[in-house]
């Protein structure tokens, strides 16, 4: 299905979902991973649909988890239904959902959204007005959503993270992940086939 487009209105009349409970994320990160495409994020009542997804397992090279437990990756050690928020390159923060039981360390990070609730708020974030590109990467979605070290922690199913089932089916696209140089040619990363939010299109 071909993605909603966005407007000023989506704020108040998109429908949401079911929340998504921490019993959600105790499964394999495969599994959630692809079912995060379609739901709904929002932080303080900001966000969207999320749109694009990576997922890293504690036996990928990739992920931070792999030569075990620091301070920056703790949270990644604990049980599932947490975000897991980390500075990238000193620039820009992301956020991760883990998943698994406890002590497996694996988690899914968020890549992209198609911004539906509070877009002024994310323009002003932002400093930017093309909608298309307030939440097209890692790093451009925690700005627009307000996400800092503050989320590092927090549950994913409390106040001031909501999570919502997608309520329509979306047509799921399947690649290698971005921006690594380890376990590279996995192909953990999902999307939504088209979409115009994306942080990077998938190969045709």
């Amino acid at each position: 299905m071909a993605p909603r487009k966005p407007s000023s209105s989506n704020a108040s009349t998109s429908r949401l979902g079911k929340p998504l409970k921490r019993a959600f994320f105790a499964r394999s990160v495969h599994e959630v991973a692809p079912d995060l495409i379609g739901a709904t994020l929002l932080i303080d009542g900001v966000g969207g649909i999320i749109v694009e997804v990576e997922a890293y397992h504690h036996t990928d090279p990739a992920a931070h988890s792999y030569r075990g437990p620091t301070p920056r990756n703790q949270v990644m050690f604990g049980p599932p239904g947490f975000a897991y928020v980390y500075r990238s390159y000193g620039i820009h923060w992301c956020v991760n959902f883990v998943c698994e039981e406890a002590g497996s360390a694996s988690a899914v990070l968020i890549r992209a959204l198609e911004p539906t609730h509070g877009i002024a708020a994310m323009r002003r974030r932002r400093h930017a007005d093309n909608v298309h590109a307030l939440c097209s990467g890692p790093g451009k979605l925690t700005e627009a959503l307000g996400i800092t070290i503050a989320h590092n922690g927090l549950p994913l199913d409390r106040p001031p993270i909501a999570l919502h089932a997608r309520t329509v089916e979306v047509e799921a696209a399947i690649g290698i992940r971005i921006g690594i140089t380890k376990a590279a040619e996995l192909p953990w990363r999902y999307g939504v086939k088209g979409s115009k939010f994306l942080s990077k299109p998938f190969p045709k």
